[in-house]
């Protein structure tokens, strides 16, 4: 039988009649015993892991990417300005 995509290398999984099979699976794995609490300390692990990975930007680049940041907003807040007068002029051209 083939899958989805018409290969036939991998067989069903309807087709998995083993009696491995057919034993109860636990939900969840490890984290099926433990409690809501346990859980709770374990994404706290996981983010602190996570965060850990993280490249942080040193002082410098930080100060750079601020300044970058507040030019490129100051610049679009200085277009749009203008372009709400000009619109706002052509209004009042036109409906008086």
């Amino acid at each position: 039988m083939t899958d989805a995509v018409g290969s036939i290398d991998k067989p069903d999984a309807d087709d998995d009649e083993t009696p491995e099979s057919n034993k109860k699976s636990r939900k969840g794995g490890k984290r099926g015993k433990k409690g809501p609490l346990g859980r709770l300390a374990l994404f706290y692990r996981q983010i602190v892991a996570e965060l850990r990975k993280v490249v942080w930007p040193t002082r410098n680049q930080l100060t750079t990417y601020t300044t970058v940041v507040i030019v490129f907003v100051v610049v679009m807040i200085g277009l749009v300005t203008v372009m709400d007068y000009g619109f706002q002029r052509v209004v009042k051209y036109v409906f008086g």
